[in-house]
């Protein structure tokens, strides 16, 4: 199909002469008509296989799309948790450190 891409104007011409030839000027439009039909088929085709894939690989994104908020909750909830523990282990610290200060004052 790509193969027309590295054509230029002079070998598209004689191309289609030796076609006309070969298959005479009544039948090119015929040919011309099938090709078209062909490619037609062809988009066709490639458009129902890409929206099957759509509706097959939707069900999976979705699931991971659930899957993937799930453990964002978790993750925030443990690091939250988390924290909280690393909070009160200062607080706790800070206020040990105060009260040796303070006998260490008297």
């Amino acid at each position: 199909m790509y193969l027309f891409l590295n054509l230029g104007g002079g070998e598209v011409f004689i191309v289609v002469l030796v076609i006309i030839l070969f298959f005479g000027s009544d039948k090119l439009p015929e040919i011309a008509k099938g090709l078209g039909k062909g490619i037609r088929e062809i988009n066709d085709a490639k458009a129902q296989i890409q929206n099957e894939i759509q509706k097959t690989t939707s069900g999976f994104q979705e699931e991971l799309n659930k899957h993937t908020s799930e453990l964002k909750s978790e993750l925030n909830k443990a690091g939250g948790s988390f924290k909280k523990q690393i909070d009160e282990a200062a607080t706790a610290i800070k206020d040990e450190g105060k009260a040796i200060t303070d006998t260490t004052k008297d």
